[in-house]
């Protein structure tokens, strides 16, 4: 029992693992108080939501706000900043482009190129209109164009101009014609869009509408498809695709949409003399639920065999022939 009673009343040493703990006497207190609340991830210097905000800073701080467009290259994607020059390689395209007054910055031959009569003719152009002839080695222009075909030729031009569809009817009615326009829905290639731009060129047409998301827009690969013709022929972006043709009927355009079930075969499009808009959906998904219902037909193009469509850009070829057909034998 005494025993009992004399240990009752001891303390504990420090460090031992049994009984009462002496207390610090108030002398920590300070660090067991609150450092205020955890810092934003972007403000933490090793975090990685920090570092992704400075890398977006610098892009900003040395142009183009951070925003990209897409490009693609050897069959990944690539991304350029927007508003950025485009370049674009090939003969035919580029003696196309000097010779249609193309505001180009800068000619590239490379060295030791064969200069045939495309590549003579592009220097004397460029020549004839001051801008700079610069000779750099064939690794510099697969580099410019993006492993494209360039052929020992390629242009600087800066970035394209987009036009407003209601331009697209001005310049229709200056010239004294009835509109046609080909608008493209969900259509991302830009060589489709380079090669509906020429078919427009070659049938007589006005101008081509693309949606401003989601679809290709006029990149160097759209520009060298069209050989020359998006010099000639305007391309409108419009905010919402089914508002502008909506502008559009209002304005009496006759929608015409493409489509494998459509109402009517094309040879029947008896509005095809009118001012028209023919609207091409893209390969395999076709027109998409909204545009279809605004479209005030849809028509189909007869095919033999069982083939179930066509690239947009024969599609709207096919389609653009016929109209102009049409048109002439009135």
């Amino acid at each position: 029992m005494a025993g009992n009673s004399s240990r009752r009343g001891a303390v504990r040493k420090p460090g031992s693992k049994k009984g009462p703990v002496v207390g610090s006497g108030g002398q920590k207190r300070q660090g067991l108080e609150g450092k205020g609340p955890t810092p934003k991830a972007t403000e933490r210097t090793k975090h990685v939501a920090a570092k992704r905000a400075g890398a977006a800073s610098k892009r900003a701080s040395a142009g183009g706000g951070g925003r990209t467009t897409g490009a693609t290259r050897g069959g990944r994607a690539t991304r350029r900043p927007a508003g950025a020059p485009e370049y674009v390689g090939g003969r035919n395209p580029v003696v196309e482009a000097l010779r249609a007054g193309v505001p180009v910055r800068a000619l590239y031959v490379a060295s030791q190129v064969q200069a045939d009569e495309r590549v003579k003719e592009a220097v004397k152009i460029a020549g004839e209109m001051g801008l700079p002839i610069l000779e750099v080695s064939k690794v510099d222009l697969d580099r410019m164009t993006s492993d494209g075909v360039h052929q020992g030729v390629a242009i600087q031009v800066p970035a394209y101009d987009y036009a407003h569809p209601d331009d697209l009817l001005d310049l229709a009615y200056d010239a004294g014609a009835q509109p046609l326009l080909v608008a493209l829905d969900g259509v991302t290639d830009p060589r489709n869009l380079g090669a509906v731009v020429r078919s427009v060129a070659a049938f007589g047409g006005h101008g081509v509408v693309v949606p401003e998301r989601r679809a290709a827009g006029m990149t160097a690969s759209a520009w060298k498809v069209s050989a020359g013709a998006a010099a000639r022929i305007r391309v409108a972006r419009a905010t919402n695709l089914t508002r502008a043709l909506v502008d559009l009927q209002k304005a009496g355009c006759f929608v015409v949409g493409l489509a494998a079930d459509g109402d009517l075969p094309l040879d029947e499009l008896e509005a095809a003399t009118g001012p028209v808009v023919i609207v091409v959906g893209s390969e395999g998904k076709g027109l998409s639920r909204l545009v279809r219902e605004t479209c005030d037909v849809t028509v189909t193009i007869p095919m033999a065999g069982a083939m179930e469509s066509l690239n947009a850009g024969v599609a709207a070829g096919v389609a653009l022939y016929e109209v102009a057909r049409r048109r002439a034998a009135e």
